[in-house]
């Protein structure tokens, strides 16, 4: 069996594709980054209105809690990802 030309390039353009994508994948633009880590954190409802709470963080983004319908003052713990804008209630203190 015989390759022709065409059919040779044609797999060098996808065999070098593919290698590029995999260098841009974990070099340029590593999966991992996707994937933010929990921070567990003690603070204080400094907002409340319509079924949603804020809470300032040490990150300096304030937290936004859906379905929240506690007090401002009220000590809680909160989960949220690093450098996101939500979070939820893990514990009411």
């Amino acid at each position: 069996m015989e390759i022709n030309e065409s059919k040779k390039h044609m797999i060098i353009f996808l065999g070098a594709l593919a290698g590029g994508g995999i260098v841009i994948g974990t070099l340029v633009f590593p999966f991992w980054n996707l994937i933010r880590e929990d921070v567990y954190e003690d603070t204080v409802i400094v907002g409340s209105a319509e079924g949603t709470c804020y809470a300032e963080s040490a990150d300096m983004v304030p937290k936004e809690i859906e379905g929240c319908d506690l007090e401002v003052g009220t000590e809680v713990r909160i989960k949220y990802g690093r450098d996101l804008a939500w979070a939820e209630i893990v514990e009411v203190r």
